[in-house]
């Protein structure tokens, strides 16, 4: 089955990504892969304060990957894979690419204005090539209907 996977965080991009996503999936027959990362924390507290810390992170993780799973079974129809990782954002991204055959595009958006992110940024630079799927673009600043009328 081809699917898209989207990388989920809080961002107003994450979401644009994710609605083109479940949009292509529920059009071609696919799926929908929601990832979301823990990054790790630059800091190490104290065994029960970092512990209290790494649950909170988790907790949020998997709050995110529940709403944009709903948002895809109401926006598409589609009932998507979720997950959450821990570690260094583009590290996970390939691993979970290279271990899955069924991931047919690495689904992203760009923010509206300003640099871009730091996974567009990887995943367009210079090993941009090094992945066995493509990655898709979804402009920041895309209207909704144009979006649509695209997906």
């Amino acid at each position: 089955m081809r699917t898209y996977l989207v990388v989920i965080d809080d961002s107003p991009e994450a979401s644009l990504a994710l609605r083109f996503a479940a949009r292509r999936a529920a059009r071609t027959g696919g799926g929908v892969m929601i990832l979301a990362i823990i990054p790790p924390h630059d800091f190490v507290a104290f065994g029960g304060v970092q512990a209290t810390i790494e649950a909170e992170a988790r907790e949020h993780a998997e709050e995110l990957v529940a709403a944009a799973a709903a948002a895809v079974v109401q926006e598409a129809g589609v009932t998507p894979q979720v997950m959450v990782k821990s570690g260094k954002p583009a590290e996970v991204v390939c691993e979970l690419i290279r271990a899955n055959d069924e991931v047919a595009a690495l689904v992203l958006a760009t923010a509206a204005s300003g640099a871009p992110g730091p996974l567009v940024t990887f995943f367009t630079g210079q090993d941009a090539g090094a992945l066995p799927c493509p990655v898709m673009l979804v402009p920041g600043g895309i209207d909704i209907a144009r979006l649509d009328a695209l997906s």
